[in-house]
């Protein structure tokens, strides 16, 4: 791995350069098209793209329930168990967000509040074929069954030799309401506008490629989306009290996702920041996934040697990552020194792979330094919020010059004649 060892100021440049996210006009111009197809042509469309794109030619688009049970069936006893294990921690982490509406009424007259809905129907994408993500199934089905979301639309591409096991009995435990074998940015173009087979959703959450993320994009404002994913990342703060078998383990976790993954290492010892560079390359060696992992550690990887360890922090809440390991002694004390990170690993125990999957924290995370902005997918993510007043006569009368005044101000008389209204006729 690359090792910079420059100034706070010259690293905060090279973050930039790691983290920018570009956008290909080409890509843009491909999934705008492939929109504009599945809109106007529906199943039709759908099915070109699948045989197209996957090879698979399709009579059905969705999967029936007696597949789901099949699949669940199917499964070996020790995923079943590992998969179930994972809905009990994802549930019960995620049922601790539930929201509530609430009502004032504690000036006279005057009620005020706020009421908390559940979205209707949203749709998920699931990624297929370099690998498939039972887990991501979890992540986005159960907070928004948490929530209260009626349906959950499930779209994930066909596959030659069908679709994994593993991915379906993940829609059947998570309480998928219907899956639909259709994948890329088609998938995103049917759940937005809808087809004969494919209902139209509220909103589109799941991680995917680039022409997803493309499509997500596109929609957006037709649709909700969760957020506009970007390729996996991993950061780290450790000191020498570190292990580097372990940090490169952790950085090859992530590299391994995505030829465009972020791998990203700050220290302050130069000692383990060698040990850590040749940890990474041994490892590579024998890594089944190694021509991924290779070039996201060559091209997008890197190894930081700050003065101290606030410099430490300071530049690493600058790269904003999605998932953040804290490796120094006593991590939590550090907590507070985080600005911006999708998930905090804290501590050696806390690889990052455990929220990968068990742990129960989302999975689905800001990338390409959004978490200066946004959250993990949550509960709060499948509602929306709604607010109510009523007023009195007497409560509005007493607010009424206020809001005339406002209302000429801003030369909105029908604003004031509207209020003014309701006193037509009194007395003055």
């Amino acid at each position: 791995m690359k090792i910079y060892q420059k100034s706070l100021t010259e690293m905060k440049k090279i973050v930039v350069r790691y983290t920018t996210q570009t956008t290909d006009l080409q890509i843009e111009k491909q999934v705008a098209e492939i929109i504009d197809s599945v809109r106007v042509k529906g199943d039709v469309a759908l099915k070109a793209y699948e045989k197209k794109f996957d090879g698979v030619a399709l009579d059905k688009l969705r999967i029936s329930n007696k597949q789901l049970e099949d699949a669940y069936q199917a499964i070996s006893p020790e995923l079943k168990d590992a998969l179930e294990l994972a809905e009990k921690n994802i549930r019960n982490y995620h049922e601790m967000e539930l929201q509530h509406g609430f009502v004032d009424a504690i000036q006279p007259g005057i009620i005020r509040g706020q009421k908390v809905t559940p979205l209707e129907r949203v749709g998920l994408y699931v990624p297929g074929g370099t690998a498939a993500y039972p887990s991501t199934i979890l992540m986005n089905a159960l907070p928004a069954k948490i929530a209260g979301v009626d349906e959950i639309i499930m779209v994930t591409p066909p596959q030659k030799d069908g679709i994994s096991a593993a991915v379906l009995a993940a829609a059947k435990i998570a309480g998928v309401t219907a899956v639909y074998q259709v994948g890329g940015a088609q998938a995103i173009a049917a759940l937005a506008y809808g087809t004969e087979s494919v209902p139209r959703v509220n909103k589109i959450v799941g991680p995917g490629n680039i022409f997803v993320a493309t499509a997500k994009k596109q929609v957006f404002g037709q649709v909700a989306i969760d957020m506009v994913a970007g390729p996996s990342e991993i950061g780290i703060l450790a000191d020498e009290t570190a292990d580097a078998y372990q940090l490169a383990a952790d950085l090859l976790s992530q590299a391994e996702h995505d030829k465009r993954a972020r791998a990203i290492l700050i220290t302050d010892s130069e000692k383990l920041a060698t040990a850590v560079s040749e940890e990474v390359e041994k490892q590579l060696a024998n890594l089944p996934r190694r021509e991924i992992a290779e070039v996201a550690i060559k091209d997008r990887g890197f190894i930081a040697i700050m003065d101290s360890i606030p410099d430490m922090f300071t530049l690493m809440n600058e790269v904003a990552p999605e998932h953040l390991e804290v490796q120094l002694a006593d991590p939590m004390q550090y907590l507070s020194s985080i600005r911006n990170a999708g998930s905090v690993f804290l501590g050696k125990y806390a690889s990052e792979p455990l929220g990968d999957y068990v742990a129960g924290p989302n999975h689905v995370l800001p990338t390409g330094g959004t978490a200066k902005f946004s959250s993990p997918l949550g509960v709060y993510d499948f509602v929306k919020k709604t607010s109510f007043i009523q007023f009195s006569k007497e409560a509005l009368q007493k607010d009424l010059k206020a809001i005339t005044t406002l209302a000429r101000t801003e030369g909105l008389e029908a604003h004031a004649r509207a209020v003014e209204s309701r006193f037509k006729g009194d007395v003055k």
